[in-house]
């Protein structure tokens, strides 16, 4: 499998303001401006299954199912990863074990620009099994 990787930002800026953390070795940052007139691209929430429905048991493989799911999506909206501006994580049972490979998996494919997102642990997903949800604004221009 080739792994996805964003492309430079170019118009999207994110921003980490003085006052605040730095966010970065969490893999995000505090801010993303987009400019006007480009267009918002609204996604459903991409899981970790494969094409034919099947989730994996472990979490780290369906978090990188989920992200390359999220690619081929904004893909069908001429979008990329690194279209990105923000985003929600979704957990089942969120553990420092996971928190670990979210970084790795976001510094996979975003490297050292990373968009704001918010993680949420939850107790249940929507399918039986589904263990992360990757609920991505994207923005490109016009």
């Amino acid at each position: 499998m080739n792994p996805i990787r964003a492309e430079d930002i170019k118009g999207l800026m994110f921003i980490n303001p003085e006052g605040l953390y730095d966010p970065r070795p969490n893999a995000y940052s505090h801010l993303a401006v987009y400019p006007a007139g480009w267009r918002v691209i609204l996604p459903a929430g991409q899981g970790g299954e494969t094409a034919d429905g099947a989730l994996a048991d472990d979490f780290a493989t369906q978090l990188r199912q989920a992200l390359k799911n999220t690619e081929t999506v904004l893909a069908a909206a001429d979008a990329k990863m690194s279209d990105v501006a923000k985003f929600n994580l979704l957990v089942v049972d969120h553990s420092k074990e996971k928190f670990t490979a979210i970084r790795e998996e976001f510094a996979r494919v975003w490297g050292d620009t990373k968009p704001p997102w918010t993680l949420i642990p939850v107790p249940a997903l929507a399918l039986e099994g589904m263990l992360v949800e990757i609920d991505v604004i994207a923005v490109v221009p016009h």
